[in-house]
């Protein structure tokens, strides 16, 4: 048997009972001085590079805002091109490229 994301076995689990699992809003928001494009890519984007666009808020601040099922997500933002860190992250987990992945939890 594979191993499945939590969120995954509950999109299924929704998907055979014919309903949708309920979704909510998250909100990341960065600081990254210099940035000319900031996005966030993880589990929920298929670590597509491209992920979700971040805007640039006032100064230096990035935000987006995702739509997510309830769960545990890992994460990194991509800047200017460049997987790196969410500075702001309360909570991280090692990855097998020897870095770091961010977790939002969205309840």
């Amino acid at each position: 048997m594979s191993k499945h994301n939590p969120n995954e076995v509950q999109e299924m689990v929704a998907a055979l009972k014919g309903t949708k699992a309920p979704r909510k809003k998250a909100r990341l928001i960065t600081r990254i001085p210099g940035a000319r494009s900031v996005s966030v890519t993880g589990d929920f984007t298929g670590w597509s590079e491209e992920g979700t666009p971040m805007h640039n808020g006032s100064g230096d601040t990035w935000e987006a805002e995702l739509v997510l099922a309830p769960g545990e997500y890992q994460y990194r933002l991509r800047v200017d091109g460049r997987w790196e860190d969410h500075a702001e992250a309360r909570e991280r987990r090692p990855n097998s490229f020897g870095s770091e992945n961010c977790i939002l939890r969205v309840s």
